[in-house]
């Protein structure tokens, strides 16, 4: 049987953490700050944990990332 492609651009999107849970960062930080209140921005500024739901998705495109 054939290797297994990992997604390219989930690879550049998400990272595993040492627990195992998949970290990534909230999207809308490129342009138009101005019209973003400043809870938006400040919120966005760190990394977010997945949801176990989605997360389980995402597993399914990284089969050597564990």
């Amino acid at each position: 049987m054939p290797k297994l492609k990992t997604k390219s651009s989930i690879k550049k999107r998400f990272a595993r953490t040492a627990t195992g849970k998949i970290k990534f960062k909230p999207a809308g930080k490129r342009h138009g700050m101005s019209k973003r209140s400043n809870k938006f921005i400040r919120n966005t500024k760190k990394s977010s944990i997945m949801a176990p739901s989605d997360a389980a998705l995402i597993d399914h495109m990284l089969p050597y990332n564990k």
